[in-house]
């Protein structure tokens, strides 16, 4: 994969973008400043290019433009503190894949990267024996298909859509392509995550605030909802939304309009809803933490994504696209799939959906010791075994004893993935499914003992 240019003329913020990607695998590359960016752009080709927007001498703009006229393939991300609605939009019209405002964490600009690089292809669909790959969302499953091919039909009306499912089943993907086959596909698509945000920020965050609205709010801000306008606003996890606040959502869809905090009258919004769920929002009815006025409004095209456990057929192709992803970003040689190891991975249960099968083959590209997978590589974040394997009956003492203990066990597994990976705590957390500070506590552990 080639390297990702990452334009800013803050040093600070330059080199913490810097480090975020370095650790997440990338090979990065830096511009001090748009002049500088334009001169390597024409020297060099990059996979993916991130740019400030304002800046001194050539600003993001002239970057973005500067990128699409040497080298249209490559994807542009804009980071701005003074986005407004027209900024974002005309970034996008200018051919930029996606766009960040400040302050971001680096998590959510980890996330960004990866949807950029993972999710757009150069063809909107392609084939791939008999699975079918659409922007990320891979499946020869006759469910899935059936699904996709109903919402091409509808995408291109007005109507709110909730997308259920289990956490890892690929929600956020089936809510961009509905965006990419609506008639909304060229302007922005924005996403808020209504767990991550604290409630008392939530209604900013989607509505916006004027200058002097509450202390600290020393300029206007504009909200998710102005920034989505003429495109498709992502509501992430919309059961975790406070239900007073659920009442303005409910007018504002109703209305077409918001009131920014502190604002003087509504301002009209033109904006395409996609809501999704792992929560059974009849049952949040029921308790009163979901208003049911807001749910038949959201439920107008209603899609519930099966877990990837009834659709085994899917398991194959995807470990195969994840297995070409983290060889890819990881600079290693793809390791075969074995049947008897593909076998095993549609016995397991995986309850952690797509997610946890593509956690599972990044380990194992990473742990790979040979041209092939590990048959015996545990497939599990918590590394035990399949659950096929615990069907005969519990080990004996003798077994339990030649195995070692589960904190043995455990010691092992961390080391090991250590060494895998020159001892990166990062990335090693990252495989493992833990924490940097968890793993930092258990190698204290293990230098105690």
């Amino acid at each position: 994969m080639k390297p990702i240019l990452i334009v800013d003329d803050e040093p600070s913020m330059r080199m913490a973008l810097s480090e975020s990607l370095v650790c997440c695998g990338y090979e990065v590359d830096t511009a001090s400043d748009g002049t500088d960016a334009l001169r390597k752009i024409g020297r060099s080709r990059y996979e993916l290019v991130i740019t400030d927007m304002r800046m001194p001498g050539a600003s993001g703009m002239e970057v973005l433009r500067g990128v699409k006229n040497n080298s249209p393939e490559t994807r542009v991300i804009v980071i701005t503190a003074y986005g407004t609605v027209n900024t974002a939009v005309e970034a996008m019209k200018e051919g930029a894949s996606d766009f960040i405002m400040k302050p971001f964490s680096l998590e959510d600009l980890e996330l960004v990267v990866k949807n950029v690089i993972t999710g757009v292809q150069p063809e909107p669909e392609r084939e791939t024996g008999e699975a079918v790959a659409v922007k990320e969302i891979i499946t020869r499953d006759k469910q899935m298909l059936s699904l996709l091919e109903t919402l091409k039909a509808v995408s291109r009306s007005k109507s709110t859509v909730l997308i259920q499912g289990e956490s890892g089943t690929g929600k956020e993907l089936v809510a961009r392509f509905v965006h990419r086959h609506s008639n909304r596909s060229r302007m922005p698509f924005v996403a808020i995550n209504c767990a991550a945000v604290p409630h008392n920020l939530l209604e900013s965050e989607m509505f916006g605030y004027e200058k002097g609205a509450f202390t600290g709010a020393a300029q206007r801000r504009v909200g998710k909802f102005e920034l989505a306008d003429g495109g498709t606003l992502l509501l992430d996890e919309i059961s975790e939304m406070d239900i007073q606040l659920q009442a303005k959502l409910l007018r504002a869809i109703q209305e077409s309009e918001i009131d920014r905090l502190g604002g003087k009258g509504p301002v009209a919004v033109d904006v395409r809803i996609i809501a999704t769920t792992n929560a059974d929002l009849k049952k949040e009815i029921q308790e009163k933490r979901f208003r049911e006025d807001l749910y038949y409004r959201l439920n107008v095209i209603p899609v519930r994504i099966p877990p990837l456990r009834e659709r085994i057929s899917d398991v194959g192709p995807l470990a195969e696209f994840f297995l070409d992803k983290h060889s890819r970003v990881n600079q290693r040689k793809k390791p075969a799939l074995k049947e008897e190891v593909l076998e095993r991975m549609k016995g397991y249960h995986w309850p952690g959906n797509v997610r946890e099968l593509e956690n599972a083959i990044e380990r194992a590209v990473l742990m790979c010791a040979g041209g092939e997978i590990n048959p015996d590589l545990p497939f599990s974040e918590e590394g035990g075994p399949q659950p096929e394997e615990t069907g005969g009956g519990r080990e004996s003492g003798e077994e339990a004893s030649a195995a070692g203990t589960l904190r043995d066990m455990e010691k092992r597994l961390i080391c090991d993935t250590l060494r895998q990976v020159q001892g990166n705590k990062t990335q090693a957390s990252k495989i493992l499914g833990i924490s940097v500070r968890t793993m930092r506590n258990k190698l204290n552990e293990y230098r105690m003992e």
